[in-house]
């Protein structure tokens, strides 16, 4: 599956939702995996990985795609608890402030152990393991993500 050039994704979010998977990894502690997002949107909030459905890809095959992607694990959908269906809206879009973005979210949560995952850092600069009670308090953590949370 070929990614699209700018010009097209760009028309694609001005117009239409995107569809993506978010994953809440939860480590042997009660501990949730969260990075600190270098790009729009949501850039420089801490967010739970995740990634977009891309046309013509099964759910089954962009669950693994995102999971090896994000955090270097080789996870299979059948072995995660759907969470849920969410919607996020941005003001802007990883092209800059001219237009927002829509994502309907499908949130899966998989248990891991803690040393077993790599994080990739295409999309955060940092990661960190973060408890409930600090995930929901702490202010730099982005709303969408805090949501998984509260119920």
């Amino acid at each position: 599956m070929s990614l699209l050039n700018d010009n097209l994704f760009s028309t694609i979010i001005n117009h239409t939702p995107l569809v993506a998977i978010d994953l809440i990894i939860e480590n042997e502690f009660k501990e949730i995996l969260v990075g600190k997002r270098i790009n729009r949107p949501a850039r420089g909030f801490w967010f739970v990985p995740g990634g977009r459905i891309r046309k013509n890809e099964s759910l089954i095959d962009a669950f693994s795609r995102v999971c090896q992607s994000e955090i270097d694990l080789a996870a299979s959908i059948n072995n995660a608890k759907f969470f849920g269906v969410y919607e996020h809206f941005y003001n802007d879009s990883f092209y800059g402030d001219e237009f927002s973005t829509h994502y309907v979210v499908l949130a899966y949560k998989i248990l891991v152990d803690k040393n077993n995952i790599i994080p990739s850092f295409g999309q955060h600069n940092q990661y960190s393991w973060m408890n409930y009670s600090d995930l929901i308090k702490d202010d730099s953590v982005h709303d969408n993500t805090k949501a998984y949370f509260i119920k």
